[in-house]
């Protein structure tokens, strides 16, 4: 089910910075992650940073701790992914997810079952 529109992808030189957003137009209350994951051309999907709806601590994977932060206003019901220092490495098509209560069979991350994921954006980070 797509029903996230992710914006902000292009490209960039590496050291760059990008700021992806994600309208959650499912923000529901059964809600409890959101988070952004990437795959890039000939590879499996892989998360890239959680963020917890309860209490708003966050998760990130190793490869870009410190460059990369994701927020969310809930105002505007929109999940952020800034990405700094940019690597060529980080080229790839970045999705936002989202994990509801009761649901299941979607991709695990950071202790969360993702279920619901928007179309993509891409980013290419040429060196």
């Amino acid at each position: 089910v797509q029903a996230q529109v992710e914006s902000g992808g292009g490209s960039v030189q590496a050291g760059g910075s990008l700021r992806l957003s994600c309208l959650a137009s499912i923000y529901t209350v059964s809600t409890y992650c959101m988070g952004w994951f990437r795959q890039a051309a000939g590879k499996e999907r892989a998360g890239v940073a959680v963020i917890y709806i309860g209490g708003g601590s966050t998760y990130y994977a190793d490869s870009v701790k410190g460059r990369f932060t994701i927020s969310q206003d809930n105002a505007k019901n929109t999940l952020y992914l800034q990405m700094n220092s940019l690597k060529s490495e980080d080229t790839a098509i970045y999705y936002c997810a989202a994990a509801r209560v009761a649901a299941s069979g979607g991709i695990w991350y950071g202790g969360c079952d993702f279920d619901l994921w928007g179309q993509g954006t891409q980013v290419t980070v040429s060196s």
